[in-house]
């Protein structure tokens, strides 16, 4: 099969709230447990008498903040929000994390977007809603359902992101989100989706809590799983929530995306009825999934370094699940392959189990580095682990590459005997990226308030300090083309990692950031040979290909009328030169602009031009074509150009209705097609005295225009903010007093261009190659509790209340 490259991760578990804070954790041995007070327990809703029995254990893995979110991202109400299970928020939050971790906008991508997705059984609802007076009277409860119910949580993503591939809901209980990931693998390879999405998320209620110790249940005494170790008694419950993101790997490579890992084979299988019973594991079956996904992977066992096992703690699980993988392995060779589970740090996630243990494995591939098996100690006699190919580290260890690409396997195996096992391999080597077309790159935000985007900033300069290797070429073209553009908008241009944080913790200051002009239109204008300075543009024509190759062009064209060539006009700081030449070496800049911002995907939908700058604007609607305007635009600087023999000359070219409108001089409004043909006409724009100032209030006329100064500086831009200032204007380049030089001037125009939401063809702007996606800081969410509890304030223990429940009251 085609490798299945992941290409995002995203989650938000015990102790982490980001999937670099949960490697960090993973690395470094923490455990991510909170234990609590009887008071902190009762006043979550559960029982005092349930709280204080010896036998409960006030220990749990959780989640920070679980009853807070972002409604107003979403487009939710305070209602539709209040009444959603709280699982269903927190998985949409992290599905938009793993599309930006990817680094593509799902607006913008270029194919399917699939989800497959599961989650712990919905308690909100009968607990919290239905336990209350309020909810039940209202309308709202009429409409919960889709809200709460599982069936719903896939598809509520895909709409809430505007995902169009295959949606849907997997449920196999603690394996259902690596199943998840295999059928989001075949979904790919069978070209049902382009990108997939797969995960889960387990959030019981109330949102803190611990459990009931029951002799011969999953669950450890003493609040600690210890997976393989002697001591192991069982596992703890743990909360949260996993999305990775998927594409075949030759898209990943294609679109340089940031590949973390790579998944080589998986497979699925059920125990069926060969055990001890429904909720018992099965050891041929375990080893039989292995095998498979091992096989499909097309590697001998001998190359995979690190098992991230289903690894719950129990005396009963953990032998069996170490047999399978021996039998599963079927080699003579001993100890060389590490073995752990994440369970030790955050506890058993339920249906998002499998994810946890899939985002540690393809971490430690990421980072090289296995991390430590905490709670190890002494392994379990029963394990026999000195006749398997295992070892259990207690350190966290270098990952080094040996005659193979490094390897790991994940397993999950479900109650109810659905296993799932995945075989990863370690990223193939990115390809080294030229250098980056520019000294200067544009730094783009977007929130959808002023305070998130001051968060953004201050995430993204975080990032940027911890992360000295950032290329800023990539960073940059990760937030232009990989993140959906919201109202509140701001740019910078930086040439280097300091110089950007420096102006990320400035913009972080600026917490109430209005939103930016919406520009529905680009009007571009052009100033004519009167704008003539020489060297405005000489750094652009050295950088940028496509402006350089049409001064070329108009050079090469208009040489044979003037004798010579009119680039030293342009390029050369110093005056001097035949100044017959200047009108069209001014022309031949303002048309290589123009096609420069075309190229960048910056059409203009209207144009306007002072004196003869009106030319451009002709030949770019396509009235002229570009010969006959060049040479137009020498014949009006010649003495005898004030004769009747003007028109002639106009006469004698092929002109057409403009393609696009254009405001006249000679009028102060639109050209009519039957003005733009007309030799007449042409000899007025010479003879006349120009309406500039009309065609301006024409421009204001309607709103939602930003204009763009194409030329070589800001003097029509400066007109209109006297003349005016309800219209927003933008230079291409600087005045001549200008601190930034033309290219980061050029960067910025763009960058201010997108803030009035103009679109910005930034694969274009990048040229090739172009530069490769990275991992990021996620949006900042402005997160706000949102939350119906029980009128009694208490909650009944669902399956818990009867006296069985605790080990003292069972049968000796």
């Amino acid at each position: 099969m085609e490798p299945i490259a992941v290409v995002g991760l995203a989650g938000r578990l015990p102790g982490a709230a980001t999937i670099d804070e949960f490697w960090r954790n993973q690395r470094d041995g923490v455990e991510s447990v909170s234990r609590f007070s009887t008071r902190q327990l009762v006043d979550a809703g559960w029982p005092a008498d349930m709280v204080t029995h010896p036998d409960y254990v006030p220990a749990a893995a959780v989640v920070e903040d679980a009853d807070q979110f972002d409604a107003e991202f979403f487009g939710y109400t305070a209602q539709q929000a209040e009444i959603s299970d709280p699982q269903q928020r927190l998985f949409v939050e992290c599905v938009w994390h793993a599309l930006e971790d990817t680094g593509h906008d799902p607006a913008r991508f270029d194919g399917a977007v699939g989800v497959y997705a599961g989650c712990f059984a919905n308690k909100y609802l009968p607990l919290n809603l239905l336990a209350n007076a309020r909810f039940r009277r209202s309308l709202a409860a009429f409409s919960a359902r889709p809200f709460n119910d599982k069936d719903f949580l896939a598809t509520r993503a895909a709409y809430l992101c505007n995902l169009r591939g295959p949606a849907m809901t997997v449920q196999t209980a603690c394996s259902t989100s690596l199943v998840a990931i295999h059928l989001a693998c075949q979904a790919l390879l069978g070209h049902e989706c382009d990108m997939a999405l797969a995960g889960a998320v387990a959030l019981p209620i109330p949102l803190i809590g611990g459990y009931p110790q029951v002799a011969g249940g999953i669950f450890a005494s003493d609040g600690h799983c210890r997976p393989f170790d002697a001591a192991a008694g069982g596992t703890i419950p743990g909360y949260g929530v996993t999305v990775v993101a998927l594409r075949r790997l030759s898209d990943a490579l294609a679109d340089g995306d940031h590949i973390r890992a790579v998944i080589r084979g998986t497979a699925v299988n059920n125990d069926g009825s060969a055990k001890f019973g429904f909720s018992a594991p099965n050891m041929q079956a375990q080893a039989e999934a292995i095998a498979t996904a091992q096989a499909v992977a097309g590697v001998p066992s001998e190359t995979i370094g690190y098992i991230e096992a289903h690894g719950t703690g129990t005396p009963l699980g953990d032998p069996i699940e170490v047999a399978g993988l021996t039998k599963a392995f079927g080699t003579r060779e001993r100890g060389f392959c590490a073995l752990g589970s994440a369970k030790a740090n955050v506890g058993h996630l339920d249906a998002a189990a499998g994810a946890v243990g899939f985002a540690r494995a393809v971490l430690a591939l990421e980072h090289e580095e296995i991390p430590p098996s905490i709670n190890f100690t002494t392994p379990n006699p029963a394990l026999a682990l000195d006749r398997t190919p295992f070892y259990v580290p207690t350190t966290a260890l270098p990952w080094t590459r040996g005659a193979t690409p490094r390897r790991a396997g994940v397993s999950a195996f479900g109650v109810g005997g659905t296993n799932a096992h995945v075989v990863l391999e370690e990223a193939p080597v990115r390809r080294d990226t030229a250098p980056p077309a520019r000294p200067e790159q544009v730094i783009v935000l977007s929130a959808r308030t002023g305070k998130a985007l001051a968060d953004a900033a201050a995430n993204l300069a975080g990032h940027l300090e911890r992360h000295e290797d950032a290329d800023l070429a990539d960073v940059a073209y990760t937030l232009q083309a990989g993140r959906a553009g919201f109202p509140h908008r701001r740019h910078l241009v930086c040439r280097d990692r300091t110089e950007a944080v420096a102006a990320l913790r400035a913009l972080a200051r600026t917490t109430d950031a209005g939103a930016g002009v919406k520009a529905r239109q680009v009007i571009f204008m052009f100033p004519g040979s009167a704008s003539y300075r020489p060297g405005a543009a000489a750094e652009i024509y050295r950088g940028e290909p496509v402006f350089a190759e049409q001064v070329d062009r108009c050079a090469e064209l208009v040489r044979p009328r003037l004798g010579f060539d009119v680039r030293p006009l342009l390029f050369s700081a110093a005056e001097g030169g035949d100044g017959r030449g200047v009108p069209a070496a001014v022309f031949s800049l303002q048309w290589a602009l123009a096609r420069l911002w075309r190229s960048w995907g910056v059409e203009p939908a209207a144009m306007i031009g002072e004196g003869d700058g009106e030319y451009v604007a002709a030949c770019l609607a396509g009235v002229i074509g570009l010969a006959d305007a060049l040479d137009v635009t020498t014949a009006r600087a010649d003495a005898g150009a004030r004769t009747a023999g003007f028109a002639d000359r106009v006469a004698g070219y092929e002109l057409k209705p403009p393609e696009v409108p254009y405001v006249s001089g000679v009028t102060g409004t639109w050209i009519s097609p039957e003005e733009a043909v007309e030799p007449a006409h042409w000899a007025r724009h010479l003879s006349e005295p120009s309406r500039f100032a009309d065609g301006l209030r024409e421009l204001a006329g309607e709103p939602g225009r930003i204009l763009l100064e194409v030329g070589p500086g800001s003097t029509l831009t400066e007109a209109v903010a006297r003349r005016e200032p309800a219209l927003t204007a933008v230079s291409t380049l600087p005045p001549p007093d200008a601190d930034r030089a033309g290219p980061a001037h050029l960067l910025g125009t763009a960058g201010r261009l997108w803030e009035s939401t103009v679109e910005i063809d930034w694969d274009a702007l990048h040229g090739t190659p172009r530069p490769r996606r990275v991992s990021l800081p996620g949006y900042p969410f402005q997160r706000r509790r949102y939350w119906i509890g029980p009128d009694s304030g208490s909650y009944e223990p669902l399956g818990l209340e009867e006296a069985s429940w605790t080990s003292r009251s069972l049968p000796s």
